[in-house]
């Protein structure tokens, strides 16, 4: 059987401050860990265009992320410092879901490691996310791809706020988001489904709403499938405030994918959330995530 092809953008690397709590080293971690399981091949993702960019958001965004113009309250609200390096980084993560999608519609898989920037708006950056990588490839899927109806699943344990906020009129995009009700966001959108949950809210109970929610996304009939595969529901995690297991996320992401599979719809999976003390335990979960892909589709 080929090997199951990853995108990533590691090799873009950007200046933090010190004792940033953002996890960069965990992207490079996630793919040296598969890469020492064997069966999966890498390639470098490409930069998103200005032609995809411009499609969700609006051209004066774009260009003063791009020209490091924006305000500094903006820069502020996506919690990064701006470097042209950032730039880099952000123009590889937004072309890797498109290109894991272009691959999902000639194969039925797409994978990236990296994307799931469902906090990005049209016009602003927020919680680490400058552009909003689901919405630039779901739009990327109808203008490029030839896609009617795309469900946008987000298992992230923060709502998908962006996407939410995006896709709010529009009836050909169903967008799903399982998150905690206490936590980032505080200021929740409006999916087309959104499920919350308490803090500490542990396996049972989540994957029971799964379930729903999975029927409900098959329901709506999508062609295409864009999975935000956080894992910072575990335990473990500094911000996540839900009690799932490694074992929790492993059965979550097979009742995904075997969705996916059975009803011969592509599915394109990114990263999300995971900020797991250690690091290791995230770094874990979402290499699981590519290995229970690889079982389903290849």
């Amino acid at each position: 059987m080929p090997p199951l092809n990853l995108f990533y953008c590691d090799q873009h690397d950007f200046p933090l401050p010190a004792a940033h709590k953002f996890p960069l080293r965990k992207y490079r971690m996630v793919r040296e860990a598969i890469e020492r399981d064997g069966g999966f091949s890498f390639t470098a993702a490409p930069f998103a265009t200005d032609e995809d960019l411009l499609r969700v958001h609006g051209p004066l965004y774009v260009s003063g992320f791009r020209r490091g113009t924006l305000d500094p309250g903006a820069m502020r609200r996506i919690g990064f410092p701006w470097s042209e390096a950032l730039v880099g980084r952000t123009l590889a993560s937004v072309g890797g879901t498109c290109a894991a999608t272009a691959q999902a519609l000639r194969s039925g898989f797409g994978g990236t490691l990296a994307g799931g920037t469902h906090h990005g708006f049209r016009n602003e950056g927020s919680g680490f996310c400058v552009f909003n990588d689901l919405a630039v490839a779901a739009e990327w899927a109808r203008h490029k791809g030839g896609m009617s109806r795309i469900a946008i699943l987000d298992l992230d344990v923060h709502q998908g706020d962006g996407t939410a906020a995006i896709f709010q009129d529009d009836p050909d995009i169903f967008t799903v988001s399982l998150h905690g009700a206490q936590n980032f966001p505080f200021r929740k959108q409006r999916s087309r489904l959104d499920i919350e949950f308490r803090d500490g809210t542990e396996g049972p109970e989540y994957l029971e709403a799964l379930a729903q929610a999975i029927e409900a996304a098959l329901a709506f009939g999508p062609e295409l499938l864009l999975f935000q595969s956080g894992v910072d529901g575990l335990c473990a995690d500094r911000l996540g405030r839900l009690a799932l297991t490694t074992d929790d996320l492993a059965r979550r992401d097979r009742v995904v994918f075997s969705a996916a599979a059975g009803r011969s719809i592509p599915i394109v999976v990114t990263l999300g959330g995971g900020y797991a003390d250690p690091i290791e335990e995230s770094v874990e979960a979402h290499a699981q995530t590519f290995r229970i892909a690889a079982d389903v589709f290849r």
